[in-house]
């Protein structure tokens, strides 16, 4: 994969396809080859061009040592897209990588086509930062759990109690999980990104088309929490998509890539 040099960092990226440029953002933790699977050849088909890129710490892009912020993201963000001259792009992101592009949207509105938000939130609720609190304890205190635990609790935390209550795909869900939970270390600057605030208001000051789409059995995102996003973002359009956890975009693609290309296609 070829490099970009932003905002003191580089980032891989890889582009593909012919079209109007679809950038998609990849949550906490994963490269951003997860989008290959199922998303970028879709909007191949329906006539996008895609990019897809390693968040900073990730994959083979620069992991500088600290806590990341969101707004670090956000620049590398922007700096990878006028450095490839694809602004004003469409927008794709998952989880913190819709976090990234509903600040893009807000910042630098003439870079962004339009932007679709999957299982974002504007804040964290007092669930959620109680989790983030723990899990930050561990890891200042060193603590790392065994692999085939991160992989379990990844599993219950991640997926559907349609897709835990067949075995076959539990079965195979664990074997990725267990096989990729290495990776976990070098995105350890991203365990902070979501600690930003409570950004609803700020999010009022949006101009570009966005979609918001929420998965109905998601326990990182919960629906409420999305929707408030698009309660605050004008004109923001809602969905929620059935039988999808906190990974909706790889456990019911057809689904996701439907509400994707449809809303992409009216901007």
């Amino acid at each position: 994969m070829p490099f970009v040099s932003t905002n003191g960092i580089r980032l891989s990226y890889q582009r593909s396809g012919d079209g109007l440029p679809v950038l998609l953002i990849m949550g906490s933790g994963a490269a951003g080859h997860v989008w290959t699977t199922h998303q970028t050849p879709a909007l191949h088909r329906a006539g996008y061009e895609t990019i897809v890129f390693d968040n900073r710490g990730i994959g083979a892009s620069d992991a500088p040592e600290g806590r990341y912020a969101l707004a670090d993201l956000v620049a590398d963000t922007r700096g990878l897209i006028e450095a490839l001259d694809i602004g004003p792009c469409h927008l794709v992101g998952t989880s913190m990588g819709a976090m990234i592009a509903q600040e893009l949207a807000l910042e630098s509105p003439h870079l962004v086509r339009s932007a679709v938000l999957l299982a974002t939130r504007a804040r964290a609720d007092a669930a959620r930062t109680a989790m983030a609190v723990a899990e930050q304890r561990m890891r200042d205190e060193g603590i790392e759990l065994p692999a085939d635990y991160e992989a379990v609790r990844t599993v219950l935390e991640m997926l559907s109690p349609t897709t835990l209550n067949d075995d076959v795909a539990v079965q195979s869900w664990l074997e990725i999980m267990e096989l990729t939970g290495g990776g976990r270390k070098s995105a350890d600057g991203q365990a902070w990104v979501g600690n930003s605030g409570d950004r609803r208001e700020a999010l009022r000051g949006v101009t570009v088309p966005c979609r918001a789409i929420a998965f109905a059995d998601d326990l990182i995102c919960p629906p409420y929490l999305v929707a408030e996003v698009s309660d605050a973002i004008p004109g923001c359009d809602f969905v929620t998509l059935p039988d999808c956890g906190h990974l909706g975009n790889l456990e019911r693609p057809e689904a996701v890539n439907a509400a994707i290309v449809e809303f992409l296609g009216k901007y």
